[in-house]
């Protein structure tokens, strides 16, 4: 049984949610709070395994109340947003730097015919999100002392690419930081987010990062020094010098893919001048397209399941033989920055 606590002021807030999910049997809503503070002092009295929590709220706004939980008992935390309000996005962005793992579309009602759709999506994450264990970040603090790898390329890399899912955002978000604002490529953010959220996103990076970041458009040409982040919906794909974003179907049941990047980049020839990176995310995404540049001398990264929040996606391309090398996320920029100083 996954034990979810539900901390939202709005009262239908918490009625949608707590109907959306009735729908799935192994999971129990244990709690329902209407302030950051009452979700603070149940999480720490009940310990449940997932915490659904607004990001505006009185006595104690979600930011505190995250920080305040990952302090005192780390815990899984899922952030409602309503995406439409950037104020609330850029909040709910914020959450996730201080640990929260993920951001969801605050649900405003039901239409009965999306019922369904809207429940099998919130399920889904809930069970993904819950069975995360939160990592400490001592441990990081640790592995930041270990020397860099050595590293040979068969090209001259211009190309970043990077490919995340669950537990993603604050990776990638880490990452970027670190990177120098002369950093010698251009690089490719590939994140399954919400609907909604790819635009906050990309500005909640700029904000963080040295490097200019913006979402992708399509015809934008391939710009050394920024970061292109994949919009909602689309493929992002890299065709002819130029960024070309698609329609075509979801692949792994998303759209944006991974895949459909890595595979754009090996088809066109770039794999020498490309650096793929698959961080943290459930599933297999992006496992057979780095595999498909590694063949063709790309050098691929791929983190280690210590530092990973969900191990699937590194695993599936470990698996098939796709790493040049694994890496915890801590040695990850040092490491980029190597690889592009030339």
């Amino acid at each position: 049984m996954i034990r979810v606590l539900i901390a939202d002021d709005s009262e239908l807030t918490r009625t949608v949610l707590r109907d959306l999910l009735s729908q799935e049997a192994s999971i129990a809503v244990v709690c329902e709070v209407s302030d950051g503070r009452s979700a603070v002092e149940q999480t720490l009295l009940l310990q449940p395994d997932l915490v659904i929590m607004d990001v505006m709220m009185p006595i104690m706004d979600g930011l505190d109340a995250v920080a305040e939980i990952m302090a005192s008992r780390p815990t899984p935390i899922l952030m409602l947003s309503a995406n439409t309000d950037r104020q609330d996005g850029r909040s709910a962005f914020a959450a996730i730097r201080l640990g929260a793992l993920d951001v969801m579309a605050k649900p405003t009602g039901v239409v009965t015919a999306s019922f369904a759709t809207i429940a099998e999506k919130l399920i889904a994450k809930v069970k993904s999100l819950s069975r995360i264990r939160v990592i400490h970040h001592h441990r990081a603090l640790r592995m930041k002392s270990a020397p860099l790898p050595v590293i040979t390329t068969k090209g001259l890399p211009k190309i970043l690419a990077i490919g995340a899912s669950t537990g993603g955002p604050r990776a990638v978000m880490q990452i970027l930081q670190q990177l120098p604002k002369t950093l010698n490529a251009a690089v490719f953010v590939v994140q399954h987010i919400s609907d909604g959220f790819a635009a906050g996103f990309a500005e909640w990076l700029d904000r963080e990062a040295a490097l200019p970041v913006r979402l992708a458009e399509d015809g934008n040409e391939l710009r050394t020094g920024q970061v292109q982040v994949a919009p909602n919906g689309r493929h992002l794909t890299v065709q002819n010098g130029r960024v070309v974003l698609e329609d075509s179907p979801p692949l792994h049941s998303c759209r944006p893919a991974v895949d459909t990047l890595f595979h754009s980049l090996a088809v066109q020839g770039l794999a020498l001048e490309t650096v793929a990176v698959l961080l943290t995310g459930m599933g297999t995404d992006g496992a057979a397209g780095l595999h498909a540049l590694h063949r063709q001398g790309a050098y691929t990264l791929v983190q280690d399941e210590a530092s990973s929040a969900v191990f699937g996606m590194p695993k599936a391309a470990i698996d098939r033989g796709a790493a040049s090398q694994i890496l915890p996320l801590e040695q990850i920029p040092g490491v980029l920055a190597q690889l592009f100083n030339h």
